[in-house]
């Protein structure tokens, strides 16, 4: 096999890899660009198994990239959509409060949502709500007229055509087995041959740490894989749901709690719950890898994790289990659902970042190690986000080199004064 050279290699084709892939051929029309993924095709995975939600920023908290990126993103992503004319819909939400001891979060979203910039956002009383929503349940709530939905692996698949047709190249199942660090370059081996690049940027999502631990770096940090599994609702029901109908997430933690979500293509999801998962890309809720297992087991984070949240983590796990447990959740926002108005459907697992302390990291991480850059932690809003973050990931790769100097990379014996990291 033919080894392949390039100026920069991004090892993972999500929908996050593949911005940044966008964002350096559409700026640097000069460099080499590949983009590498262990799957047979992009989007395989966080990107593929998405909810499809374009998301307003009106949940995190102000000041952070997160709310940054996902309010510039958002208006990004659209233009994106209409552009290429990929299906979207900015159809909105509401956020439904059905209790009153959620009111105070309820107006905390209202304050960050303000904060952030999101637009249009009101607030609703009970009748208000059923105007939106004929058949939701809720004494108040927000609207949130910006959100809309869209089909991120389409996105996804017109970034990658995109990034070809700016002379990128993807290459589909180079699972990453080892990297080499050799003089002036980084050496990516993969199952289907060797790629030698001047700078690396890691989004592989589910595997980043992986991915750093066998670049040999130390970033104090874990991805914990979550599950969150999603109900169909019957289509004799659709029209229980208009858009998008969600309950009050506790700003505190990072799922937003099992919600209505319309889907683009047609239909209606009700999930998901979030369910630790014994398996970084464990789909069913029999999934279990030992090596995934224990990675997780041993890193000191993960057991001051689950000790404070372990009454809640049951409580998903039975929800997981348990059709009529998930029902009763979904019929606080919808009273008139019942058991036989949903069936099984999709599912998908979100990597999140953990840290030494047991902290969820709220917001999207970067680390920088030597020619490489290592994405630890860009969990929803990444999808809505992505054309920003790429630029963000970019301008980070900028203040760390020169890449208008950056020539293509030749073809040169790495195998002296190299340094080699086992894989992990």
């Amino acid at each position: 096999m033919q080894d392949k050279h390039c100026d920069v290699a991004i090892i993972g084709a999500g929908i996050v890899g593949l911005s940044v892939g966008l964002q350096l051929v559409r700026k640097y029309p000069s460099l080499k660009v590949i983009v590498l993924d262990k799957e047979c095709e992009v989007a395989s995975h966080q990107t593929g198994h998405n909810s499809g939600v374009i998301h307003s920023g009106i949940y995190y908290k102000p000041g952070s990239l997160k709310a940054r990126l996902c309010v510039e993103g958002k208006s990004a992503m659209i233009q994106f959509c209409e552009e290429h004319a990929i299906p979207h819909d900015i159809c909105g939400k509401i956020i439904v409060a059905t209790e009153e001891r959620e009111i105070p979060c309820l107006n905390e979203l209202l304050r960050r949502g303000r904060a952030n910039g999101v637009s249009g956002l009101r607030e609703l009383n009970a009748g208000q709500i059923r105007e939106i929503e004929p058949y939701a349940s809720g004494i108040r709530g927000i609207h949130v007229p910006t959100t809309g939905i869209t089909d991120f692996k389409m996105v996804s698949v017109k970034y990658a055509e995109l990034i070809e047709q700016g002379g990128g190249e993807i290459l589909t199942s180079y699972g990453v087995e080892r990297i080499v660090r050799g003089v002036g370059g980084i050496v990516l081996e993969t199952a289907s041959g060797t790629v030698h690049a001047r700078y690396v940027v890691n989004c592989a999502g589910l595997q980043s740490d992986m991915i750093a631990k066998m670049a040999g770096a130390s970033s104090g940090l874990r991805i914990i894989p979550f599950r969150g599994e999603y109900y169909d609702l019957a289509p004799s029901k659709h029209y229980l749901i208009k858009a998008l109908v969600y309950p009050v997430a506790d700003p505190r933690f990072s799922f937003l709690g099992v919600h209505f979500t319309k889907r683009i293509h047609g239909g209606v999801e009700a999930g998901p719950n979030a369910v630790l998962s014994f398996k970084r890309e464990g789909y069913t809720r029999t999934s279990f890898n030992l090596v995934d297992a224990f990675s997780m087991a041993l890193f000191p984070g993960f057991w001051k994790m689950v000790a404070p949240n372990l009454k809640s983590g049951m409580g998903e796990l039975y929800r997981s289990w348990n059709k009529r447990a998930f029902t009763r959740a979904l019929q606080k926002l919808l009273p008139s659902l019942t058991e036989q108005d949903i069936t099984p459907g999709g599912s998908g697992v979100r990597a999140q970042a953990l840290d030494r302390s047991g902290n969820l990291l709220d917001d999207f991480n970067f680390a920088y190690q030597d020619r490489i850059l290592h994405v630890c932690n860009v969990p929803s809003p990444a999808a809505t986000a992505s054309l920003v973050i790429g630029r963000e990931i970019v301008s980070t790769l900028e203040g760390k080199a020169d890449f208008k100097k950056v020539q293509v990379a030749m073809t040169q014996d790495f195998s002296s004064k190299t340094q080699t990291y086992p894989a992990a």
